[in-house]
């Protein structure tokens, strides 16, 4: 089994299994961001608490930055080995034959995709773990939770430049994704002539989600707050 993994098909699953799981957690995430589009913040504050409360959640939350960590050691090594084999680095043709922007520079996106993550995790994550936040009172005071709504929004409506990190950063990783997707589902067996069209056509779909979605967040904001 240490063979299986240790040779450069085993890396690539590592990483294609590790992105598919960071890809479900998007859209969570993504559904989750949506609702401080919505009303006073009261739907947000209880999305936000119950995912900082609920057990499971607890669990998955190291198990996710394992995958995080681990889909970029795996993502470096392989750059590195390609590097060294290709003069021409890391690339992947798509099944029409032609090799996209992307595809050729998806460890420079990954970067600047960490770069921003960083940034987020510092500017919420961090402070909504360990920091001091607000609380406010629901149900005439017999639910207290953290203001996690003011928090974030007040980011986005006192800061404009972050406002367009965020945006760059989503847009980037639109980009990323729109090629890891289906080249996660080639590297596990699903690359047939069929399959391999089909699979191009929903990362492109889910991609454009992705980035219009974490997109609408910061612009509505920016512009209507």
């Amino acid at each position: 089994m240490n063979g299986i993994f240790s040779s450069s098909l085993g890396k690539k699953l590592i990483m294609s299994i590790t992105g598919l799981f960071l890809m479900i957690f998007l859209l969570v995430h993504l559904t989750v961001n949506l609702m401080l589009l919505f009303g006073d913040g009261k739907l947000f504050n209880f999305a936000a608490n119950f995912m900082a409360t609920n057990q499971l959640i607890e669990v998955v939350e190291p198990v996710l930055a394992i995958g995080f960590i681990v889909h970029i050691i795996y993502a470096s090594i392989i750059t590195l080995l390609n590097q060294r084999t290709r003069p021409m680095g890391y690339i992947q043709t798509s099944s029409n034959g032609v090799t996209s922007w992307a595809s050729k520079n998806m460890y420079i996106l990954g970067g600047a995709i960490f770069i921003f993550l960083v940034i987020h995790l510092i500017n919420f994550f961090w402070k909504i773990k360990f920091g001091e936040v607000a609380t406010l009172s629901y149900d005439n005071g017999l639910t207290q939770m953290a203001d996690t709504y003011s928090l974030v929004s007040g980011l986005f409506i006192t800061y404009w430049w972050y406002d367009l990190i965020y945006i760059a950063g989503a847009l980037l990783l639109g980009f990323h994704l729109s090629h890891g997707f289906w080249s996660a589902f080639q590297t596990l067996g699903w690359n047939n002539k069929i399959w391999i069209k089909r699979l191009e056509i929903i990362a492109y779909i889910y991609a454009i989600i992705i980035a219009i979605g974490f997109t609408i967040i910061p612009l509505y904001f920016l512009i209507l707050k």
